[in-house]
């Protein structure tokens, strides 16, 4: 019923911008247009976001092979993992042919994460719970995620949700720009790289797609696509889908579902002239996975998901749920790595792991995307491009606490419905944001001979909206409400309690303008440009008493510069050179004041606060990164080389401060720590079929990622800062290796890949790493010639982590120290255990397809 209400939404969204859309079809341009087009649709670094700077690309890729219903052409390089590339800068995509022999429902980051660069570990097989991911070991809030020209990273924290984009069997193309955005990206938290995302155009013959998938875990997903094909004398056309999965939680008793909705509609016409509009609805009834310290992984491993498993303090003697006991001879808390599958300990007791029952952490979330890029060609030398956008989201993401004894500063006690709480007692508090994000992207380029005039303004105006209200929780551990809908805990006073309550308006303003240059018969290109960025926080807290004041006002100026050569050495070899300017400003949480608040006695009365303490000094995080690489590109053999460095200052780091002396509360706030600077490598080289329709492809990354700070660690009287100036930054592998071989005679397909990553430190000090590990996967089907009214249909094996090889896949929390050390003023600073994600165990899923 929920599909076919986003699908009924979606379908009348179309038809009432169909005639809008519709124009008449027109004849082929002549010769000289098509020459002219090119010239002016040149790749660059300059301005290539949008979908409409990609279409003739796509088009011209296939011409002359045959393509099945499902997009696969079979002469893909390395299997569908390399595309040409021309701007003078890093640029790796993955296409159709790749795509669809993953297992349906992939999400982009799973996609991508062979690719130069690409750290991605995911903790279920089917990526309905999202993947986490870095690029030359900066992660996915550092980077920028555009599908269809408009942003998708959260525009408070910038984290970006991959469960929630797009279908996979959708997505035309992925491109990863490991080191720096486009002048005309839409980001705010782009120093490290983009990801561009696009979907497939609709057919012109009327026709559909469909695939259902069974696998482990219980995993049931089932996908239908409708194509309208050329509605009347026009090239208007649409699409339409629907999917939905369920699969039982990997790591917990839960299930989760994800229901989701997708349309396209483009219309063409002319020299160039092209209209689109893109909906995406989706839907998730999800549980969120739980972040696991070391000492907690080496004692459970994968966890115990069906039993109560009270957490074990250090230096404490614990029983397991087995009923042997064991000394926690570590410095951290062990607990269960998954939440706990029982809701009260079997003796009766209460412990503070009452709050690890898997229904009090559950996330649901609602999204909705809608953007219209489109290009009108408005002279012989002068387009207009424009991607309008809307972007709405609403979800929690809940957890269970006690009850709170104070409104801001004052003691006070409250009622849930009417009725008095013990202390002590649970109550369920989700997190809950709605978010409201309309903008635009706008540029006019200007194609004169040899110069190419590129100038652009993005516009931006956002609203989110948090809160986190307590509400009651059932004798079977049912919350009442996961919305925090049903009755809420409210203060003798009348206030409703919420644990964070704000308001975050958010405006962008962004010039930009490049120039490009040909010479040389265009085999010298060079261009220049500048992106100025002027982005205001208008933020309001609603909690007493807060550091901060109820209002605060932050206005962000940054000029950001870019320039690039590229020379065309002869039709197969390129070199390229670039440099660029990127930045991130603060997210809007570190603005407020959140949590419970701590009234600290005296002598340390000044250290009363809440939990979570914000400030308004800290200054964007800014990348200046240069690219020098070389590509071949032949008729069998494609490759590449890039050589990169980075520098950055202000970075982002959350870090904790003890309120007294004992350290009994403490509390957690953001500041800019220090500098970063970065050398390294990626290679890439594919193939086209040789050797009986083998396609192989292998990527590599080397990466000398060094802290250029001391940083401060610990808090009360053991502040100090550490020497983390020269130590290999966190987060990133020295060294990632991939590997992909992929078969495809017509009939019989398959693949084998691999994924190397070296260890990755958790602790700016280096004190302690997730090891090193490698990852395979395989892909084994059969392509079937037309039954009926079915084209190709095939079925489809795929098996990944064929080693059922168990290991922790990303680091979640990073940590100055992991273990107690000297500062370098003599003082002891006590280490604070990372915590990482679980990655995904052996899974197999088993599929069938067909296109009508």
């Amino acid at each position: 019923m929920r599909l076919a209400r986003l699908l009924s939404t979606s379908a009348l969204i179309a038809l009432g911008v169909a005639p809008a859309l519709a124009a008449p079809a027109a004849s082929s341009p002549d010769h000289k247009s098509n020459r002219h087009q090119a010239a002016a649709a040149a790749p660059s670094m300059m301005g290539n976001t949008a979908p409409t700077d990609e279409v003739h690309e796509e088009h011209v890729s296939v011409s002359g092979r045959r393509k099945y219903f499902d997009g696969v052409t079979r002469r893909d390089v390395g299997g569908g993992l390399m595309q040409k590339q021309d701007a003078a800068k890093s640029v790796s995509s993955v296409s159709r042919d790749f795509i669809e022999k993953q297992a349906p429902g992939q999400d982009p980051m799973q996609l991508i994460s062979l690719l130069p660069g690409a750290n991605v570990s995911s903790s279920d097989p089917a990526g309905l719970t999202g993947s986490h991911m870095s690029s030359r070991g900066l992660d996915q809030t550092q980077m920028g995620f555009t599908l269809e020209g408009f942003p998708i990273n959260d525009v408070g924290s910038f984290q970006t949700y991959s469960q929630e984009i797009v279908d996979s069997e959708n997505l035309q193309k992925v491109n990863l720009a490991q080191g720096s955005a486009d002048l005309d990206s839409p980001h705010l938290s782009a120093t490290g790289g983009v990801v561009d995302m696009y979907m497939i155009d609709p057919k012109m013959k009327a026709g559909g797609a469909f695939d259902v998938s069974y696998g482990s875990y219980d995993y049931t997903r089932g996908f239908l696509r409708l194509d309208t094909g050329k509605i009347g004398h026009t090239n208007l056309r649409a699409y339409f889908s629907g999917s939905y999965a369920t699969e039982d939680a990997v790591h917990s008793e839960a299930t989760n579902r994800k229901l989701h909705a997708e349309g396209k509609i483009v219309n063409d016409w002319g020299d160039g002239n092209r209209v689109s509009l893109a909906i995406v609805g989706n839907r998730l009834y999800n549980y969120l996975n739980r972040s696991v310290n070391m000492a907690s992984w080496d004692e459970y491993g994968l966890g115990v998901k069906d039993k109560y498993v009270t957490s074990c303090s250090a230096g404490a003697t614990c029983t397991r749920p087995n009923g042997s006991t064991f000394k926690n001879t570590t410095t951290s808390t062990i607990s269960n790595t998954v939440y706990n599958g029982v809701y009260k300990d079997p003796t009766g007791q209460t412990t503070k792991s009452d709050a690890d029952y898997y229904k009090f952490h559950q996330n649901p979330f609602t999204n909705i995307y809608v953007s219209a890029p489109s290009t009108f060609k408005l002279t012989d030398h002068l387009t207009l491009t424009e991607t309008p956008y809307f972007w709405y989201g609403s979800g929690s993401g809940g957890g269970a606490y006690t009850v709170p004894t104070s409104y801001g500063a004052t003691t006070m006690g409250g009622t849930l419905e009417g009725q008095s709480v013990a202390k002590g007692s649970l109550l369920y508090e989700p997190s809950i944001t709605t978010t409201y994000r309309p903008g635009a992207v706008t540029k006019l380029t200007l194609t004169t001979g040899v110069n190419r005039l590129m100038v652009g303004y993005w516009f931006e105006y956002s609203k989110q909206i948090q809160s986190g209200p307590a509400t009651g929780i059932g004798a079977d551990g049912t919350p009442w409400s996961v919305w925090g809908q049903a009755a809420n805990y409210v203060f003798d006073n009348g206030q409703t309690y919420q644990y964070r309550s704000n308001l975050t308006q958010t405006r962008v303003h962004t010039m930009f303008i490049g120039d490009s240059l040909s010479l040389l018969n265009n085999k010298l290109t060079i261009e220049g440009g500048l992106k100025y960025a002027i982005v205001t926080r208008n933020a309001q807290n609603m909690l007493p008493n807060t550091s901060t004041g109820p209002y605060i006002n932050k206005t962000y100026y940054e000029p950001l510069p870019t320039a690039s050569i590229r020379y065309q050495i002869n039709p197969e070899n390129q070199i390229f050179i670039s440099g660029a300017t990127n930045f991130r400003m603060p997210t809007n949480y570190a603005l407020f004041d959140a949590g419970t608040y701590y009234n600290v006695k005296a002598p340390n009365q000044a250290s009363s606060g809440y939990a979570t303490r914000g400030t308004s000094n800290l200054n964007p995080e800014i990348s200046i990164s240069e690219e020098a690489g070389w590509r071949y590109t032949g008729s069998t053999v494609m490759g590449s080389i890039t050589y990169f460095h980075y520098n950055f200052t202000n970075r982002f780091f959350s870090q904790s401060q003890c309120t007294d002396d004992a350290c009994s509360n403490y509390y957690s706030n953001n500041i800019n720590a220090g500098g970063q600077s970065t050398n390294g490598v990626d290679a890439e080289i594919g193939t086209r079929p040789i050797f009986y329709h083998l396609r192989p492809y292998v990527s590599f990354e080397y990466v000398d990622a060094r802290t250029t700070s001391n940083l401060r660690g610990g808090s009360g009287s053991s502040v100090d800062y550490l020497h983390t100036k020269g130590k290999f930054a966190p987060e990133t592998p020295k060294y990632q290796v991939g590997f992909n071989l992929d078969y495809d005679d017509g009939n019989l397909f398959g693949a084998y890949s691999l994924k190397y990553v070296a260890k990755q430190y958790s602790t700016f000090m280096n004190d302690e790493a997730l090891p090193s590990y490698v990852r395979m996967n395989l892909t084994v089907g059969y392509r079937f010639h037309n039954v009926g009214f079915l084209q190709s249909p095939n079925v489809k094996l795929n098996i990944s982590n064929i080693a059922d090889k168990h290991y922790l896949g990303f680091p979640l929390s990073v940590q100055t120290n992991a273990t107690t050390m000297k500062g370098i003023f003599g003082n002891t600073v006590k280490g604070t255990a990372p915590t990482y994600a679980i990655a995904a165990p052996f899974a197999a899923t088993g599929s069938i397809s067909a296109g009508f």
